[in-house]
């Protein structure tokens, strides 16, 4: 035991040249990042700030959008980005989460490399391109499978399709056409390969000797992925997903294109009309005045500061699974 008057002796790393100066730049682009993101954040409010003192607490709860009369507020439109957001990550998930299992324990080695940059070249295609894709393809086979979901679970107030007739055969399929569902199902393609490329990259670090345990106790392939990789997943996984959820939240010409833009809270995600904050201020933007300038900018802000929020739990939770945080407990 060290005496009460020996002082614990202080380390110090005397750091070359080239260590400080990469300390620098990478404290650099750092502070660079955040001044950006509060320069962003400062412009939205002072720009915004007109229409929020027009409608003050009544901008969250208002669901018409009328800026010149003076009354506005993005609570239908906020129902609306978070309903076509969660159907995203409800369709994403799952499919990133098998291709990321495929990937980083079944593929092949000669294929492997292959697969990670389709998944990656499918996160570079343009929104646009998912946008025409599903407006002009996706949307009318999707109609068949939004009819049977109203038809069997329509029971249920969010498959419920107010004016559809599951009875009869000649009853229009228009009413299905344009809802949070195909929106969702068209933003799942494009969050899904962020998802899977997370889980994919949490999944390969599982440990060598825990992996080589559990086939040491007689554990297949799938007892193995199940008792080691998904534990040490965990994180990456609730990570990835809150990742593409903030993606999906900020989506805007791919849902643009394919919604029918409705200023009413729309609780029924099959039925036709919807609205998100992105699709609201690219629809009304060429066409606003200074007060409804204002309110765009005000709607841009709530979404800045939801997705903020989302990114910033999902960077905290990806960095601690890459420690191995995650699986220790």
């Amino acid at each position: 035991m060290a005496p009460a008057d020996d002082p614990p002796r202080r380390l110090h790393a005397d750091m070359g040249v080239p260590d400080r100066v990469f300390r620098g730049v990478l404290r650099g682009g750092g502070a660079l990042v955040l001044a950006i993101m509060l320069l962003v954040g400062g412009f939205l409010t002072y720009r915004a700030w007109q229409a929020l003192s027009v409608a003050k607490w009544g901008f969250v709860t208002t669901e018409t959008w009328e800026p010149d009369g003076g009354e506005f507020g993005i609570s239908a439109v906020l129902v609306g980005t978070i309903l076509i957001a969660l159907v995203a990550i409800v369709f994403a998930v799952p499919l990133a989460l098998g291709t990321a299992l495929y990937i980083s324990e079944y593929a092949p080695p000669r294929i492997k490399q292959t697969l990670i940059s389709i998944v990656d070249l499918m996160a570079a295609v343009p929104s646009v391109v998912y946008g025409l894709w599903g407006l002009f393809f996706f949307q009318g086979h999707v109609v068949t499978l939004s009819r049977w979901i109203s038809t069997y679970f329509g029971w249920i107030p969010l498959f419920k399709v107010d004016g559809a007739d599951p009875g009869d055969p000649l009853a229009t399929a228009t009413v299905y056409t344009s809802g949070s569902f195909i929106a969702g199902m068209v933003v799942s393609l494009m969050v899904a390969p962020i998802i899977c490329s997370v889980m994919r990259e949490v999944f390969s670090q599982a440990p060598v000797g825990e992996r080589e345990g559990a086939y040491a106790l007689g554990a297949n392939r799938w007892g193995m992925i199940r008792s080691v990789v998904l534990p040490f997943g965990k994180g990456g996984m609730i990570g990835g997903t809150m990742l593409g959820l903030g993606r999906a939240l900020g989506e805007t010409i791919a849902v643009y294109l394919i919604i029918s833009p409705v200023f009413v809270i729309q609780p029924h995600i099959l039925q036709n009309g919807t609205s998100s904050v992105s699709s609201l201020i690219a629809l009304r933007y060429g066409e606003a005045s200074e007060i409804g300038m204002s309110a765009l900018m005000a709607a841009g802000l709530a979404l800045f500061l939801m997705t903020l929020v989302v990114n910033f739990v999902a960077s905290s939770i990806v960095a601690r699974s890459r420690s191995g945080a995650a699986s220790d407990s």
